[in-house]
């Protein structure tokens, strides 16, 4: 038997079956029909520490899709909590118009925060927190110093599909306060050996010269000789200057970083081994590396008589921002230990971000320069590895229990220095996580699917004693090794009453630490210790869900109430040109909803919307008296999608995406919303496809909803992006 044609079909969020998993296929011989988003896939898994059903299993035919909310394997109705798998084909629809993956995000999420456009993607939530992004498993997300590029790790042309568990859960451990989003990264393809090339072109319809064109290029081989599956794929992108709806330079954000005036590249590599028909070991490395040029600084513009910031020639002081990320992990699979499903996996990722420089009086220090001249960049460094351990046995009481144990285990080593100066800005921290956890999945009567599980997070920071910098008085802090522990719950369950409609209710917690490194540096008062330090206690999260859901042969929708809450919170603010910390009990409160349709065999169609509301105790006396603003939450967004195939080689697909207006305490902060419309043609040739995309096919006119609601800075009130036309072309052979 060929066991290798296809990979594995459960990917990586440690589910029942791995340690990092959240959706397999019953067959990954067969294509799988999706009900929800109506289209035929190939199976919507992951070759990576995933796994697989066992080999037997491989053989049989299933068009069931399965997903796992809760480290255990269930099907998408069965869920208790709202799960999107976020298919190729839309991910490839998707880059038709755009690559900025905070934008994709964005365009299929609508609970997910509108994208800034920036390589910095701070602001940017799901149901109004932070969530846990992760690639093939492996924490992107640095939860000890946040940077907000944990959305720009990865070429999206890497990708195969996107899980996203939504709100907080217990089950996969430190950061997962707003959810998971899982990146999984693309399998080999079947046979001994397939090449694929795709070459793209992005211009502003308002000009066609060189400044503001964008090219990327992609190029990947895959297959499988004897026992070995192999892949390799290679990224290119160089994007040129952004054009707003008036035909203006959009202005180049110098500090936190630009997707615009940059160049980028991705290697991702993969390689598996077949021990025998049960036992699988993979090697999985990615490469991305994002920097500026620096050609351009940005012109302040006018908030108040709503004058955009834009952009002109000129060298920017210091160097240019990039993001360097490694991620590796390697993996074990035995799909039949004694009737049992064993998975591990253990990952290393190394993360350098450096931001621009800027005089901000955060920076200043007159035993260097006179106040108000002096320039710094800080550089954020981060090296995590872990283990990630599980074992499943779906065998018990005539297949009515599941049960799956673990053990998830991680070191994470921080910190964020002042590049041009070579200062402290926050000293170096190491912070061990040792989770064990146990869940439970027991379906009494056909009908009814109950769920528990318990995760024991024991969690501790080792911090050297360091100087704050002159700006916050440049006191002493002395060091410490401050350690927490909690003990996180999950209950859901799933009633079917009658065939296609189900129930479902799910309480979680979720576990994350606030910003330790922003918590560090904005200490002013000698004398501290951080053994002592109540802001860096950690934060948990209660998420409560409810909803009701219909799968039908052509039409899906579902309908969901959740309430987030957290009695010591982060919230950020923006105070003299920095953002500090904020422990205060927060709650968001919100509805989503979202209907599928397959129209014909050829046309389908879908229609989600998310409302959202937070707010938080600005007093601390137990009342929730404030409204979150646009830096903490979202605003209510409708989006609506129709792809077709007109012929066997022509298809086209269009969606409307818009965001309502949106009022909070302070007026400057009022949102004025807006339509952007994107649409795409694709036609095959007798070699190759052809695609054309036009992003904002309206040319809309806008403010980026982070500009207007997330903080009030003339400095940074930047418009989005105008229409652009994506020529592209990609070959398999």
């Amino acid at each position: 038997m060929k066991r290798h044609a296809l990979w594995p079909t459960v990917s990586m969020l440690g589910l029942a079956v791995s340690a990092p998993g959240l959706a397999q296929e019953a067959n990954p011989a067969e294509p799988a029909f999706s009900e929800q988003s109506g289209v035929s896939e190939q199976p919507a898994t992951s070759e990576q520490p995933g796994t697989s059903e066992q080999t037997s299993a491989r053989t049989e035919p299933a068009d069931v899709m399965v997903v796992t909310a809760s480290r255990t394997g269930t099907t998408v109705e069965d869920s208790p909590q709202t799960v999107r798998i976020i298919t190729n084909e839309e991910i490839q629809q998707q880059l038709q118009v755009t690559t900025d993956s905070s934008q994709i995000l964005s365009n299929l999420l609508p609970s997910y925060s509108p994208s800034r456009q920036k390589m910095s993607g701070s602001g940017e939530t799901l149901r109004g927190r932070r969530p846990l992004i992760l690639i093939d498993g492996i924490p992107q997300s640095n939860p000890l110093r946040p940077t907000g590029r944990e959305a720009h790790t990865i070429d999206y042309s890497m990708v195969d599909h996107i899980e996203v568990i939504q709100g907080a859960n217990a089950t996969n451990g430190i950061g997962a306060a707003g959810g998971v989003i899982n990146i999984i990264t693309r399998r080999p393809e079947p046979g001994s050996f397939n090449q694929h090339v795709d070459v793209q072109m992005t211009t502003p319809t308002s000009q066609l010269k060189s400044e503001t064109n964008s090219y990327k290029v992609n190029y990947g081989l895959s297959g499988n000789a004897g026992d070995f599956d192999y892949l390799f794929s290679v990224g290119y992108e160089d994007q040129g200057m952004f054009l707003d709806g008036d035909g203006d330079y959009i202005g180049v954000d110098n500090t936190q970083g630009d997707l615009m005036d940059s160049r980028s590249y991705d290697i991702l590599g993969k390689l598996a081994y077949w021990i025998d028909d049960n036992q699988r070991l993979q090697f999985t490395v990615n490469h991305y590396d994002i920097e500026g040029n620096g050609d351009y600084v940005s012109v302040t513009g006018d908030r108040e008589n709503g004058v955009p910031t834009t952009s002109e020639r000129g060298t920017p002081e210091g160097d240019a921002p990039f993001n360097e990320v490694w991620t590796t992990g390697l993996s074990y699979d035995n799909y039949d230990l004694e009737g049992m499903h064993l998975s591990a996996l253990a990952y290393y990722q190394d993360y350098q971000s450096l931001f621009g420089a800027t005089d901000s009086g955060n920076f200043q220090d007159p035993s260097i320069a006179p106040d108000g001249t002096l320039y710094d960049q800080s550089m954020a460094e981060t090296q995590k590895w872990g283990t990630k351990l599980s074992l499943t046995n779906d065998q018990l009481w005539d297949e009515r229990l599941k049960i799956t144990g673990g053990l998830d285990t991680m070191v994470d080593e921080t910190e964020q220095y002042l590049w041009l100066t070579d200062r402290t800005y926050v000293p170096p921290i190491q912070y061990t996580d040792i989770s064990p956890f146990l869940q439970f999945e027991l379906r009494p009567v056909d009908s009814l699917l109950l769920s528990a599980g318990v995760r024991y997070e024991y969690a501790k920071l080792d911090i050297d004693s360091y100087r704050t910098v002159a700006a916050n008085g440049g006191v002493d802090v002395e060091g410490g090794s401050p350690s927490f522990d909690e003990t996180l719950f999950n209950f859901g369950a799933v009633w079917t009453p009658v065939e296609n409609w189900n129930l479902f209710a799910n309480y979680s917690e979720g576990f994350s630490v606030p910003d330790v490194g922003r918590a560090l540096r904005g200490i002013s008062e000698p004398g501290r210790s951080v053994d002592n330090f109540e802001n860096l206690r950690p934060i948990v999260t209660d998420n409560i869900e409810t909803g009701v859901r219909y799968e039908g042969d052509r039409l899906g929708a579902e309908l969901s109430y959740y309430v987030s809450s957290s009695d010591f919170g982060d919230r950020v603010e923006e105070v003299n040109d920095a953002f500090v910390l904020k422990r205060e009990e927060t709650e968001i409160e919100g509805v989503e909803a979202s209907v599928d349709y397959q129209f014909t065999s050829n046309h389908k169609g879908r229609l989600a919307y998310s409302y959202m509301d937070g707010r938080y105790d600005s007093d601390d006396n137990g009342s929730l008296d404030a409204k979150l603003n646009g830096l903490n939450v979202a605003p209510d967004r409708l989006i609506a999608s129709w792809s077709a195939r007109w012929t066997p080689e022509f298809t086209s697909f269009v969606q409307a995406n818009y965001a309502f207006d949106k009022s909070f305490d302070e007026e400057e902060r009022e949102f004025d919303g807006y339509l952007l419309v994107d649409a795409a043609v694709g036609y095959e040739l007798p070699v190759g496809q052809v695609n054309v995309g036009v992003a904002n096919l309206l040319d809309e006119d806008y403010v980026t909803y982070y500009s207007q609601s997330a903080l009030v800075n003339d400095d940074r009130y930047f418009a989005g992006r105008g229409r652009t036309v994506t020529l592209g072309y990609s070959v398999d052979f």
